[in-house]
This record gives structure tokens, C-alpha cells and sequence, in this order.
């Protein structure tokens, strides 16, 4: 039997990219994930993630990684909503894994009807297994299943990655890239400023932050 667990790592951020694991594993051998030592990935240390994420791909039976760019996300949201996106980001993910059940975190506020619609989604590519495929999806699956907690272990190492990858590119440390980050929203306030309140391709335009910021640089500039 095999399970296969699947999460996101940036999917709230303004900057940078959104990134999906999926890992799979013999159920008969998961266990090996809990000897790991791995644990819902927001509580570890960037170090002890990546330490992890190199142990996890060693150990499952499959692993892959959804990239999806900030423009990506933007075209997306022009004719769908985040909910709607991150199904059709989880099927493909799936696509790739193939297992007997999957467990997936729930981007949606409805932990079932996600379930539904990712089943949904699968089957347009995979109608068959779409039928029989078992899907658990719940909210903070990855603090439940130690599968998921993999998924979003290897997404979110995944994504530190290209984020300090874009920061070398741009020659600018940024933060996180998260709204509250105070040098994120720094960062954006003075480009905007810097550029006629445009942003470069690694901020996501369709962000209600990017609308807060522009603004914010009209009422100062009013002043």
C-alpha cells in the first residue's frame, strides 16, 4: 500500500514562488519518517529542515516538487480563485506520485470539499485511479501525518532555496517575502518609490499588498 502526502510552502507570500511537495512512501515502512524525527516543518530550524528534506528523498519512494512563478500565480488569479489553484497545483503533484491514498493539507476553509474538488481535478487526468484513489485531506494535516509534514519539509526547503536564489539575482535581501515581513514590505515600499510604483517579476502583482503599497506611495507622495 502506498501513501503519499502532499503540502505547500509559500502560498501566502507576496514575493517569490509557491511551492508543492509530495512524498511517497510503503506504508509498511512510514514509520521510518517519525524515526526521522519529522515534525510539522514550521517548528524546525532551517537547518534541521534541510538536514531532513535530504534524509526524506533518501528514504521515500518518490518525492516531487511543483514550482509555480509569481507570474504564474498572477495569470492564474486573473480567472480563478487561490482555492481553485491550489487544487489544480495538488492534482498535478498527485499526477506525478500516483499512490493507493494520498493525505492532503486542505487549502480550503472546507477540508472535504477540497477533497472533492482534488478528486475532481485528478480525474481529468487520471480517471481510472481518480475512482479508487483514497484522499484524507484535513486542515494541519502536517502536524497529524508524518507523510505530509515530509511534503511540506521538502516544499519549504525547496522554496528557502529559490527565494535566497532570487535574493543573489537581485542583489537585495527582501525577507521572507511574507506581508507582515517588515523588510519585505521595506523592500516594496522603495522600489515602488524607486520605479514609479511598478514591481519586478518576483513580487506577485495580483497581491492586495502590492494595491496597500501603491497607496501608501500615492498618499505620501500627496504630501
Amino acid at each position: 500500500m502506498m501513501i503519499a502526502g502532499i503540502d505547500e510552502a509559500g502560498k501566502g507570500p507576496v514575493i517569490g514562488p509557491m511551492c508543492i511537495g509530495g512524498v511517497k512512501i510503503e506504508e509498511s515502512r512510514a514509520h521510518i519518517l517519525k524515526v526521522l524525527g519529522v515534525a510539522d516543518s514550521k517548528k524546525l530550524t532551517p537547518k534541521k529542515r534541510e538536514q531532513l528534506a535530504s534524509q526524506i528523498k533518501k528514504h521515500a519512494e518518490g518525492f516531487f516538487i511543483l514550482e509555480i512563478s509569481p507570474s504564474q500565480i498572477d495569470e492564474l488569479r486573473k480567472i480563478m480563485s487561490m482555492n481553485e489553484i491550489m487544487v489544480i497545483c495538488f492534482a498535478k503533484v498527485l499526477e506525478q506520485l500516483k499512490p493507493d491514498i494520498v493525505y492532503a493539507d486542505a487549502a480550503d476553509v472546507k477540508a472535504e470539499r477540497f477533497a472533492e474538488n482534488l478528486r475532481r481535478q485528478y480525474a481529468k487526468t487520471s480517471p481510472a485511479h481518480a475512482k479508487k484513489i483514497e484522499i484524507i485531506s484535513m486542515h494541519q494535516a502536517d502536524a497529524t501525518y508524518p507523510v505530509v509534514s515530509a511534503a511540506s519539509i521538502i516544499a519549504k526547503v525547496r522554496r528557502d532555496e529559490l527565494i535566497e536564489e532570487l535574493k543573489k539575482e537581485w542583489g537585495v535581501d527582501f525577507g521572507s517575502g511574507y506581508p507582515s515581513d517588515p523588510k519585505t514590505k521595506a523592500f516594496l515600499l522603495k522600489w515602488g518609490k524607486e520605479h514609479g510604483g511598478k514591481f519586478p517579476e518576483i513580487v506577485r502583482q495580483s497581491w492586495q499588498t502590492v494595491e496597500n503599497v501603491r497607496k501608501e506611495l500615492e498618499k505620501s507622495g500627496k504630501e
